[in-house]
């Protein structure tokens, strides 16, 4: 079997699991490159006002992508299954219906991020000398809001019926024009901050435009037909209950970490430069096991849609040891080489900035296997047409850790490092509840399965 174009319904599960998830975790790593690259290079040849702005900037767009990837992913659900379940003809449909509605959402939060710019910026509490070089960069890099729609929704698509490395082609070529052109409108041309964003969106306008017209040239099994163009009631419930949800848990997420960051940003520049730069070392070091809890979401539907249940507790069992053994090798290596890591994008006579980032960076890196875990956890309850628990579960963990940031920096005593230590306490949370209910709740999963069967 290609491992282009992988069925996760049979064979070895953790072999063709991690043969379907390297080429995201490949791919989500080249994806944060987009924002580190403009973080290395800013922070390098332009100044510390830069990085934090470039930084801070990562953050609200994190938070805006993370809608329109919420909903590519609730969407990539629905398609997985009925792939599973061999329904190709219900799978174009849906992927129109759900094309029609995201393009939708993103025309509207385009307009509406760029008519909230400023008031969004006084918000986030933005220092004066970082305000003009952020807004600078945000006015570019909204252009390319549309472009990470059409990324993500085709690679959403290709990746439910088990292509994973399509995506990955065109975001690399992407991650490597992104950094060429850094480098050519920063040092060449001198364009600074506004050169770094017009990078970004000329290289995801690249990679949008590649796998839209891959997917239509390539798969044919999936290219709409005029039969598939209509809306009707149930489909577009069904993707717009996977969707939403999905959303508003991604959107949860990240809006709990915009929170944070504008308590951060009241510290002053030194503390915002070491978090704008730590943030970007900890995204790449926890981003594989969010990409295998996303690959073992797609294991998961499909195996749903072909009502495989002993085949999804094998494969339970498997994936959460590969995931505790890879966080603690992480952890491990974060531990020990954070202030090498934080000279990737500070310069060495920036200490405090320095000391900074690397107490953040061991206090959060200790922990990745829980939120490793957590990862799994918001994938399997997505799969199993509970996606609603997703969101309990980021409200849990995402409030937990904005309550405490807030109630501990306030405290003269901890100050700063108290943000750092409500990360972890949020995430062993979320992961207990997790556990508990999956415990009672196999009944009800074992009566879903069976319905979807039906049904199919």
């Amino acid at each position: 079997m290609s491992t282009s174009h992988l069925n996760l319904t049979e064979g070895s599960i953790t072999g063709s699991l991690l043969r379907f998830t390297f080429p995201m975790m490949a791919g989500a790593l080249l994806q944060q490159c987009y924002n580190i690259a403009d973080t290395l290079i800013v922070g390098q040849f332009v100044g510390p006002e830069a990085l934090a702005a470039v930084g801070s900037a990562y953050t609200l767009m994190v938070f805006l992508c993370s809608i329109l990837l919420g909903l590519s992913l609730g969407s990539s659900t629905v398609f997985s299954q009925q792939y599973g379940r061999g329904d190709l003809r219900a799978l174009r449909h849906s992927s129109y219906v759900s094309f029609v509605l995201i393009l939708a959402v993103t025309v509207a939060l385009n307009l509406a991020a760029f008519l909230a710019l400023d008031p969004i910026l006084h918000f986030l509490q933005v220092p004066p000398e970082v305000y003009p070089l952020m807004r600078d960069y945000l006015w570019i890099i909204f252009w390319g809001i549309l472009f990470t729609f059409i990324y993500n929704f085709y690679a959403a698509l290709l990746r439910a019926v088990g292509d994973s490395m399509t995506p990955l082609w065109f975001l690399s070529l992407s991650v490597i024009l992104n950094i060429g052109l850094d480098l050519f409108f920063i040092l060449s041309l001198d364009w600074g901050i506004q050169g770094a964003a017009a990078a970004t969106v000329i290289a995801q306008g690249m990679a949008a435009i590649g796998i839209a017209g891959y997917t239509h040239r390539k798969r044919p099994e999936l290219r709409i037909r005029r039969s598939d163009i209509y809306l009707d009631r149930a489909t577009i419930k069904e993707i717009t209950t996977f969707s939403a949800l999905t959303c508003v848990q991604q959107s949860i997420m990240n809006l709990g970490i915009l929170l944070v960051q504008g308590l951060v940003n009241s510290f002053g520049t030194g503390v915002m430069a070491a978090f704008a730069a730590a943030v970007k070392i900890d995204s790449f070091a926890y981003m594989p096991v969010q990409e295998f809890g996303n690959a073992f979401s797609t294991f998961v539907a499909q195996n749903f849609g072909a009502r495989q249940r002993q085949r999804i507790r094998r494969g339970i069992r498997q994936v959460l040891l590969i995931t505790c053994l890879f966080s603690l090798v992480v952890s491990l290596s974060i531990f020990l080489f954070a202030e090498p890591l934080m000279l990737l994008f500070v310069k060495p006579d920036e200490q405090e900035i320095l000391r900074i980032g690397a107490q953040y960076l061991r206090i959060e890196g200790s922990f990745y296997a829980l939120i490793g875990i957590l990862f799994l956890l918001y994938g399997y309850y997505r799969s199993v047409r509970m996606p609603g628990m997703s969101v309990i579960l980021t409200v849990l963990s995402l409030g937990t850790r904005v309550a405490l940031s807030y109630a501990l920096a306030s405290l003269p005593a901890v100050g700063v490092v108290g943000i750092w230590w409500s990360i972890p306490i949020g995430w062993v949370i979320a992961d207990l509840a997790g556990i508990v209910y999956y415990k009672i709740s196999s009944p009800r999963i074992e009566r879903l399965m069976a319905s979807a069967g039906e049904k199919a």
